[in-house]
Order: C-alpha cells, then sequence, then structure tokens
C-alpha cells in the first residue's frame, strides 16, 4: 500500500526582511524562514540607494514581508518605493525592549530584531500610503497648528513685554484687548535704535511681535480655508455630523490615512484612537478603565466631540443622566461616548465593499 503525502512547500529561499531607517541611511538585515541571519548592509536614503536595497533583496532570496521602522517619518519614501515594486510592508512601531536590554543598540541590531518581530508576526500594521488627498491634509494640519502655537506664543510674549515698558509706554496699552493691541503695536513708528534710546528698542521689540502675530494669523486663516476645502472633498460626510469642526475631522482622517482599508474593523479604530475598553476587574468587582495607549491626537479629537456633544445635544445629555442614575462615574461614562463616536466615525469613513460580480 503505497501512502501518498504533500510535500511541503519549500521555504529554503524564503526571507524575512527589517529595515531602521535614518535620515540619511537606511540599515537592512536579512533572515531565513527559521530565524537565522541571512546578511545585513547600509544603503543611503535617496533613490539610488532605495533600487540598490531592492536588488540586493532580490538577490539574497524571496522576500515573504519587510518590515520598516518609522514608516510615517524617516521611512515614508522607503515604504512607498518598496510597496511600488510589490513587496509586502508592515511598520514596526516598536523595538523588542526586552531585546535591546539584554543584547544592546545598534543600527544591524534593530534592523534584525525587526526581521524578528516581522517572522513572529508580532508587527501586522499596514502602513500609511503618503499619497492622496489625507496626506495634503496632514501637511497643512501640522503647518496650521504651528501657526496656531506659535501665534499664542507670540502674543504672551507681548503682554509680558508690555508689562515690563517704560510706563508712558505701557499706559495707553494697558486696557486694550489683544485684537487691539496688537494692531495699535503694528503701528508703532519707533524711530532709530541708538545708544541710550530705551523707548526705541522697546517700541521696535512691540512693533515686531505685533507684526508676527498678525502675519501668523494670515497664514493660520489661509491654511485653515485650504483644510476645509480638502475634507469637503475627501469626506464631506464627516461635517454633517455634529460637533465634528474641520480641524477634528482632518485629524481623524490623518489617522486613517489614505488607504482606508488598512483598518479591517470599529474595534481596530477604537484601539489605534485609545477609546477601546481595558479591564480593570479584580474580586466582585467588574469594570473598564480608560485607554492611555493609541494616537494621543485622534483621543483628543474625540474627546472634543464629546465635550461639544455633551454641552449642545440634549440625547447626549440624556444618556450622561441615565448612566450617572446607574452609578458610573463621568470618567467612565465620558469613555462610554468615546467608544460610541470611534464606532460612529469608523462607519462614516470605511471603504465601501466591491460589488460582488453576477454570474
Amino acid at each position: 500500500m503505497t501512502i501518498i503525502t504533500e510535500r511541503p512547500p519549500d521555504v529554503s529561499l524564503t526571507v524575512y526582511v527589517g529595515i531602521d531607517t535614518h535620515k540619511d541611511t537606511h540599515h537592512a538585515a536579512i533572515i531565513d524562514a527559521l530565524g537565522r541571519p541571512v546578511a545585513d548592509r547600509q544603503f543611503p536614503s535617496t533613490e539610488v540607494g532605495h533600487r540598490a536595497l531592492l536588488a540586493w533583496i532580490a538577490g539574497t532570496g524571496v522576500a515573504e514581508k519587510v518590515g520598516v521602522e518609522g514608516t510615517g517619518s524617516y521611512g515614508t519614501t522607503l515604504t512607498t518605493f518598496l510597496r511600488g515594486a510589490g513587496l509586502e510592508v508592515v511598520d514596526v512601531d516598536r523595538v523588542d525592549r526586552k531585546a535591546r536590554r539584554f543584547h544592546g543598540k545598534s543600527d544591524p541590531l534593530d534592523a534584525h530584531s525587526a526581521a524578528q518581530s516581522v517572522l513572529a508576526g508580532r508587527v501586522k500594521t499596514i502602513p500609511k500610503t503618503h499619497d492622496g488627498d489625507v496626506e495634503a491634509i496632514r501637511f497643512l494640519h501640522n503647518a496650521r497648528h504651528f501657526s496656531v502655537k506659535a501665534r499664542a506664543e507670540a502674543i504672551t510674549m507681548l503682554e509680558g513685554a508690555i508689562v515690563n515698558a517704560p510706563e508712558h509706554i505701557r499706559a495707553p496699552l494697558r486696557d486694550l484687548p489683544t485684537k487691539a493691541l496688537v494692531e495699535t503695536c503694528a503701528r508703532m513708528r519707533p524711530g532709530t535704535v541708538t545708544p541710550g534710546n530705551l523707548d526705541a528698542a522697546v517700541k521696535t521689540s512691540l512693533r515686531c511681535l505685533a507684526l508676527q502675530i498678525l502675519e501668523l494669523g494670515t497664514h493660520e486663516h489661509t491654511l485653515k480655508m485650504q483644510i476645509t476645502t480638502l475634507v469637503n472633498a475627501t469626506a464631506p460626510q464627516l461635517l454633517d455630523r455634529f460637533g465634528i469642526g474641520f480641524e477634528t475631522a482632518a485629524q481623524l482622517l490623518i489617522t486613517f490615512g489614505d488607504n482606508r482599508d488598512r483598518i479591517t474593523s470599529e474595534g481596530a479604530f477604537a484601539a489605534l484612537s485609545g477609546v477601546s475598553p481595558i479591564p480593570a476587574s479584580s474580586g466582585r468587582t467588574t469594570r473598564h478603565r480608560l485607554n492611555r495607549g493609541g494616537n494621543r491626537q485622534a483621543n483628543r479629537a474625540l474627546h472634543v466631540i464629546v465635550m461639544a456633544r455633551l454641552k449642545h445635544d440634549a440625547d447626549t445629555r440624556k444618556y450622561r443622566d441615565r448612566r450617572l442614575a446607574e452609578g458610573k462615574s463621568k470618567r467612565d461614562i465620558i469613555r462610554c461616548l468615546k467608544r460610541a463616536v470611534a464606532r460612529e466615525i469608523y462607519r462614516l469613513l470605511k471603504p465601501a465593499k466591491p460589488l460582488k460580480k453576477s454570474t
């Protein structure tokens, strides 16, 4: 009697790649299907270096997966290049701290650790594509965030400078509201700064700060209009929902990325946003606590939406009052509301399933 068995798949040529990315260079390590080191090498972070890296991988074996550290920073262009070449890329967002503690840190060690994480299946996150309107929103959003922060700091500095200014300069500015104060200082004519002329130096300082505030305000307004235009074109359904403005909508889109299919369920989005409940039960107590992980900017956007609805939406306030009567704390109620909003956002942004072809 002959027993026919299937031959196992040949994995002798299968390799796994880990890449530690930096500003000027990338270090890649290759291991086989059994986790044994095959080779490692450093490449420049240029298009020529990317091509050399791809050729080196192809000459070593058949790459099952490539793990890249920093797919949203130093590894962005490399990730796009490798995906364009048909390789499956996953994001290695955290190094193995235990391995680093016992074996130290270096570029080859980090690259090898990334490859081991890919082989073990510990990293599965699909990186963002960084090639569409959401990426454009991200750039504009970051620039506007800087303008808002810099403008607030400049206003604080201007008000502090006025407090310490000579009384005859300070007196007419003392009781002005912020807008009038900035406009008044911007119109100052300080004259030439010379030794012994304190007034000219003080007025020059106030005028420079005021002009910077006005310029940053102009940039902030322009960027806001541009972000709103892109958000309206990308996901107008977000802005139609109560409590969601252009800024929170932009942040939620940035969290999703251009390739929305990388987030496979509303539970995954809740975990990504740090609003998935964490068990905190003990003995006869059964409860959940806040999740302090995840993307904190997305978590903040959900928090802003919940606070707006608690203030202005009657149904949300009724829910809060009912849960308070049941003995829930305000913190737990906010956690539940943020989880519900995350579910709502996912359903608004998840990609539509392709229609099945009729036979």
